[in-house]
């Protein structure tokens, strides 16, 4: 059984290599355990949170595509590299108009120039980043606050 309402967290391409990848940049901790954390969090603010991940952007597109059939109240999305490239998938993001947070584990402010700008953060409710996992939570928590009444 579903909780109400639905939030999904979408994660762009290389976040699956957590925990080996760059460890000193994103840090130890595992997709699968930020997504672990996610769904317990959320299931505290009664909420259910769907996690899904992709290294392909169409992939990606064609989950928001969904969200509208599927009844998604919020989606917290953490682009990764195509931060910097994806209009597709910022459009993606507009054409659904369902409120998200987009979200960075590192701060992406002190990292190369070219992660500085964002093709989403204008679209976002919020921006979180440098939080490392702590900032899906935090998103999470965010989301509970924006919708309306959702423990009904």
């Amino acid at each position: 059984m579903s909780l109400s309402p639905l939030i999904w967290v979408l994660h762009g391409p290389n976040l699956n290599r957590l925990g080996a990848r760059e460890p000193e940049i994103y840090g130890a901790t595992t997709l699968e355990q930020i997504n672990q954390m996610v769904a317990s969090r959320a299931k505290a603010l009664g909420m259910d949170a769907d996690c899904f991940q992709s290294n392909h952007e169409g992939a990606l597109i064609e989950r928001v595509h969904q969200a509208t059939s599927a009844s998604v109240k919020f989606m917290v999305i953490n682009p990764a590299g195509l931060t910097h490239t994806s209009v597709a998938l910022r459009d993606a993001m507009a054409s659904v108009a369902i409120p998200f947070v987009e979200v960075h584990l590192s701060n992406v402010h002190r990292r190369e120039p070219f992660r500085h700008h964002s093709y989403f953060s204008d679209l976002a409710e919020a921006v979180i980043c440098g939080l490392g996992p702590q900032g899906y939570l935090a998103a999470i928590e965010f989301a509970a606050q924006r919708i309306p009444q959702h423990r009904g």
